[in-house]
């Protein structure tokens, strides 16, 4: 062994390989962290569980809590004021959910069949008839395609 180690010469470390290897795996982190999509996060609403697969998409989200319906972080209607309504539709919502397509989205997406795609945040113990109003508002809007946020239950091993 002292034969080998007087013959080679002490071990020395590359740094510059090292430096690659660390560039590289930062790399790879940033563009696999960027992959996930968070939903806001509202303290106020337990959402629904499922055990869904599919990823959250950058989409508008409207959050719906038992006391006000909020689309980016601005208040547009309280609830109650919804449920006393005898509309069938909320003409509040319908109002900034127009706004908001009309300065993201171009003339022919807005006028597309398909429409656009929207997120609903919802609160596990908001009434049916609130629901079915808010379902009934993004119809006549372009978000044609809607989105339930849920929390994602763990699956049950057998």
């Amino acid at each position: 062994m002292e034969r080998h180690h007087k013959r080679f010469g002490a071990a020395t470390l590359s740094l510059v390989s090292l430096m690659d290897i660390f560039t590289i795996l930062v790399f790879f982190l940033l563009v696999n962290s960027s992959e996930v999509q968070q939903i806001p996060n509202a303290k106020a609403i337990r959402l629904p569980e499922s055990i869904t697969e599919q990823k959250p998409k950058e989409t508008l989200v409207v959050l719906v809590s038992k006391d006000q319906i909020i689309v980016k972080g601005e208040p547009v209607v309280r609830v109650s004021d919804v449920l006393n309504s005898q509309a069938r539709t909320i003409p509040q919502l319908a109002s900034v959910l127009n706004r908001q397509a009309a300065l993201t989205w171009d003339k022919e997406k807005l006028e597309d069949i398909d429409g656009t795609e929207i997120t609903l945040m919802g609160d596990r113990e908001i009434p049916y008839q609130l629901l079915e109003k808010i379902l009934a508002t993004m119809s006549e809007t372009p978000y044609k395609t809607i989105y339930f946020a849920v929390n994602k239950k763990p699956q049950e091993s057998s």
